[in-house]
């Protein structure tokens, strides 16, 4: 190659024009650019001679200059249209004949450089260049205008985070939902560090981001890890810094289909026929609803009245949403997909549309409700002496909290010894059940509500009000059973085995209250589910199901739907394996919003703890998770709160300390504290 030959090579993927200087070796060549800089280059990195003449490099730019004149990309198009016919395949020396009619090495140099770049018309084959067939180039066609409304809607997109960045309103179009979808999915992964107990790092390798998730935190210049995607989009104001990801990675509806809201309204508009026409009509019975201040869907009522003979009958009146639905209904196929209603520190979602649960699902205060009643005649000693179920009409008097009927109760007042007559019930059947092997465990319950910015815990207190609505609760249930039991009706029986309690000996071995209930609770097995009756042990009962709640659990809807079609002398609507096959559906999807109440219970714990670095606590020392670690459980006694604490001291069960929090990390679902020595916690004090 003669020096002053003008070259075409490549810097990192730029053209770059040089001209030859001197060998460099045997086969390469010293090339200097416009720039003065030289490059040593083999001959497979020069992609174009320039014939015909020798050059300066100084007269490099003017080259360039004088070439760019003729590079207009739209005049391959006509060439394209001469050739495509034929097939034949063109040099740039014979392009620049056909395009510009001259061929020195300028224009040869400007045909070179089109079809080099050209990704439309034609293909490089060796040293020549093949024109694309007609089919060829419309796919193309339609790959780059795909991928220029791509690189458009990217623009647009990237245009709309600057502003969500800045704090402005922003109208996310449909493209940027499916991006937003694609990178809370993504984020969502944090709840398995968790669930799984790995750390971020392990997750990110166990879960690479999905190609459009990888696209979009690329674009961003963000982390491409879980974490990364969930301060994205808390940065965007998309989520909440308090996101609930336990739900968000779990199977369970949040909103309720389209569909499923319009037969809700429907039903309201227009109610389906009672297929249960003779209800009693018990409206003349003063009824009491009892729940928490916040409740919306009221299930139970309560009355007593004085029999002719003498006798006191209670009234456990429940909620008939089976008048508004019936069995594989849409309403009923939505409740059994969710399993039950959701109870969450930062609200609930119900099992039913809002409209209905809430409504006429539900026993309102002054108006006439249909209702499944429990007619309940107890023996002095409390045990069932005789029952009746029956549909029924009632007209709720009183919506009480609990505090209200606490307050009836300690005052004794006259106008209302309905209240008092149950509460006594409640006792003799409270004392009934504990004679038949009931067991008692009573352990703190904390209650975390949030609301806002604001988090609340308190203790829920097992008042006389509570124990009163928890044994007529118990009661309905096992008289429900009872009748299952009595005409062979297969429903969803619950039961427990019966507890290996420690020896007496042993437990009296550890310190009274919470460390022996922590003990006992240990060794309660879970309660299981049946066909057919088992024994509750932990309840005292032969039989037992729960029909006190159907509106915010399905199991309880199912027993009703199979008591009703008994009691108007129907078709049991499920069959024994009809009913155990929705059972098993049922039951994992309860576990699974359990799991989610449990997590996001703990989450708020923690970040509760968290605000409260300076706080000191009390608590109890309650059982050992790795003693040779110094690994405890420790009750906080003031939240009801029972959380891992490593101490660096040796401690006794039942002992009590002050601790502070050192550490507190919700999203990791981690916490550490440090104990307070007395000292110190006096000069806290002062």
């Amino acid at each position: 190659m003669e020096k002053g030959t003008l070259v075409e090579f490549r810097v990192q993927g730029d053209r770059r024009l040089g001209v030859v200087d001197r060998p460099d070796g045997k086969t390469r060549w010293f090339v200097v650019d416009e720039r003065g800089q030289s490059h040593s280059l083999a001959p497979r990195q020069i992609t174009y001679t320039v014939n015909g003449q020798t050059y300066k490099p100084s007269e490099i730019p003017s080259f360039l200059e004088q070439a760019q004149a003729y590079l207009d990309p739209s005049s391959l198009e006509v060439a394209w249209e001469l050739l495509v016919e034929d097939g034949e395949t063109v040099t740039p020396n014979q392009m620049a004949n056909l395009l510009f009619s001259e061929s020195d090495a300028l224009y040869c140099y400007a045909a070179h450089c089109l079809l080099s770049e050209d990704k439309l018309y034609f293909k490089q084959k060796a040293e020549a260049y093949e024109p694309r067939t007609a089919a060829q180039v419309a796919e193309r066609k339609h790959q780059m205008e795909v991928e220029a409304l791509k690189a458009k809607g990217q623009q647009e997109f990237l245009a709309r985070v600057e502003q969500a960045l800045k704090g402005e309103a922003v109208e996310w179009q449909r493209h940027d939902l499916q991006r937003l979808e694609g990178l809370e999915k993504y984020a969502a992964l944090l709840a398995d560090t968790v669930r799984m107990g790995v750390n971020y790092d392990s997750l990110a390798r166990a879960y690479p981001p999905p190609a459009p998730v990888l696209e979009t935190m690329t674009m961003l210049g963000r982390p491409t890890t879980p974490p990364g995607a969930f301060q994205l989009l808390v940065d965007l104001g998309w989520w909440s810094p308090y996101e609930n990801l336990f739900l968000r990675r779990s199977s369970i509806p949040i909103q309720f289909p389209n569909k499923v809201l319009e037969v809700a309204q429907q039903r309201l508009d227009f109610p389906p026929t009672d297929l249960d026409a003779n209800r009693l009509d018990l409206t003349h019975l003063k009824a009491y609803t009892i729940d928490d201040e916040s409740t919306t869907e009221i299930d139970d009522g309560l009355s007593w009245e004085l029999l002719p003979d003498g006798r006191e009958r209670l009234w456990v009146h429940i909620a008939d949403p089976t008048r508004w639905l019936a069995p594989e209904d849409d309403l009923d196929l939505e409740a059994r997909k969710r399993g039950s209603t959701v109870y969450l520190p930062t609200g609930m979602i119900p099992m039913f549309p809002e409209l209905l649960a809430t409504g006429p699902m539900s026993l309102v205060q002054g108006r006439v409700c249909c209702a499944l009643s429990f007619g309940i005649v107890l023996d002095l000693t409390g045990a069932v002496e005789d029952y009746s179920i029956h549909t029924s009409f009632i007209k709720p008097t009183y919506r009480l909290t609990y505090e209200d009927a606490d307050e009836v109760l300690e005052l004794g007042v006259q106008a209302e010894p309905e209240i008092e007559a149950i509460a006594t019930w409640a006792q003799r059947r409270r004392a009934w059940r504990y004679a038949q092997g009931a067991i008692s465990i009573n352990m703190p319950e904390a209650m975390i509500k949030v609301k806002g910015d604001e988090i609340n815990i308190d203790i829920l207190d097992d008042s006389a009000s509570r124990q009163l609505v928890a044994e007529m609760m118990i009661l309905a249930g096992e008289v429900a059973a009872r009748y299952g039991q009595a005409h062979n009706i297969p429903l969803p029986f619950r039961g427990q085995p019966q507890p290996e309690l420690p020896p007496e000996e042993e437990l009296l071995q550890l310190p009274a209250g919470f460390v022996r209930a922590c003990a006992m609770r240990r060794c309660m097995p879970k309660s299981e589910m049946s066909i057919t009756p088992l024994r509750h042990a932990g309840l005292g009962l032969d039989t037992y199901t729960q029909a006190t709640s159907p509106i915010r659990r399905y199991s309880d809807l199912l027993t009703h739907f199979q008591l009703k079609a008994h009691l108007r002398g129907e078709m049991l609507p499920f069959s024994a394996e009809q009913l155990k096959e929705v059972m098993m559906t049922v039951t994992t999807t309860t576990q699974e919003v359990t799991m989610v109440e449990r997590q996001t219970n703990r989450y708020w714990a923690l970040e509760y703890l968290r605000r409260h670095p300076e706080q000191t606590w009390s608590v109890t020392v309650l059982m050992w998770l790795r003693e040779d670690s110094n690994l405890a459980l420790i009750l906080l006694e003031d939240l009801g709160l029972q959380l891992p604490m490593i101490f660096k001291r040796s401690v006794n069960l039942g002992e009590q300390i002050l601790v502070k929090v050192s550490h507190a990390d919700p999203q990791k679902d981690m916490i550490q504290f440090q104990e307070i020595i007395y000292q110190e916690a006096q000069t806290a004090a002062n």
